[in-house]
């Protein structure tokens, strides 16, 4: 499991332990089905109205996503371009496709394969860059779906707390205290209910993805300025320390205060193969 999800999780669970059990009088206050029926069922049904179902279906597969503790392997992948790019210097196609065959990396077996297939390299640069461009639109979407969800429970949150204050209103003349008490308490749990879901799970599980976006973005171009390099014949030693710092920098800006939306690749220079 992913560590800082782990974290996360338990430090939700020690918060609302502590809101239970150390500051109130009855920690069954706070468990009411019909006031979160409302948000849970409201905010589903909201985003399927939203949303294509096979788009909404998606949501459990993205929480598993962020559960698992994923690995990019990018110095794996720089040693693999270093060591095709050996080859390649040394016009062993043969070895090439041999060594291809190893490579984990699907974006960067597309990429050799094309540079094998003798693709020109401004042809595998735009294609490459399309397949960037596709991956961070789709996983976007993938992320705004849980925003949008982020911005519905606190909505029907909402709701349900006019629901509570009508049907309290009404028995107000009755002078039925106990009923009037339950129903103010649906009244105020829908609320609680609505903010805690939208700051406690959809909001961190949409900024989770961005981020593994963000660092998938990073590899991906990371790749393609390894092709460049191979197109330009630059030494191995020389790709092996330019990718190292291509990646360290990335992670130095993911790490900064400000995040650019999208990660600008640097173009290569002319010496270095670019068309």
């Amino acid at each position: 499991m992913n560590p800082s999800t782990l974290i996360g999780m338990l430090g939700a669970l020690v918060l609302l332990a502590s809101v239970l059990f150390f500051s109130a009088s009855d920690p069954m206050l706070y468990v009411n089905l019909p006031g979160l029926g409302i948000v849970l069922f409201g905010t589903l049904a909201a985003t399927f109205i939203s949303y294509p179902l096979s788009e909404v279906l998606r949501i459990f597969r993205l929480f598993g996503i962020i559960l698992r503790n994923e690995k990019l392997y990018s110095n794996d992948d720089i040693e693999e371009l270093v060591r095709i790019s050996r080859l390649w210097m040394n016009g062993n196609l043969a070895a090439v496709e041999r060594e291809l065959e190893r490579v984990r990396n699907p974006f960067l077996r597309t990429g050799v394969q094309l540079m094998i297939d003798m693709t020109p390299e401004q042809d595998i640069l735009d294609f490459m860059n399309w397949r960037i461009t596709r991956l961070q639109a789709h996983e976007h979407a993938e992320a705004q779906l849980f925003r949008v969800m982020s911005s519905f429970a606190p909505a029907f949150g909402m709701i349900g707390t006019l629901v509570g204050l009508i049907n309290m209103m009404q028995h107000l003349g009755d002078g039925n205290m106990a009923s009037i008490g339950q129903q103010l308490a649906v009244a105020l749990i829908t609320t609680f209910y609505g903010i805690l879901l939208a700051n406690l799970i959809f909001k961190p599980v949409a900024v989770k993805l961005e981020r593994r976006t963000e660092q998938r973005l990073i590899l991906m171009h990371m790749v393609t300025q390894g092709i460049s390099m191979m197109f330009s014949k630059s030494s191995p030693a020389l790709m092996r320390e330019t990718l190292r710092t291509f990646v360290a920098d990335y992670e130095d800006e993911l790490r900064s205060d400000h995040v650019p939306a999208r990660p600008h690749r640097p173009r290569p220079t002319r010496q270095q193969g670019n068309s």
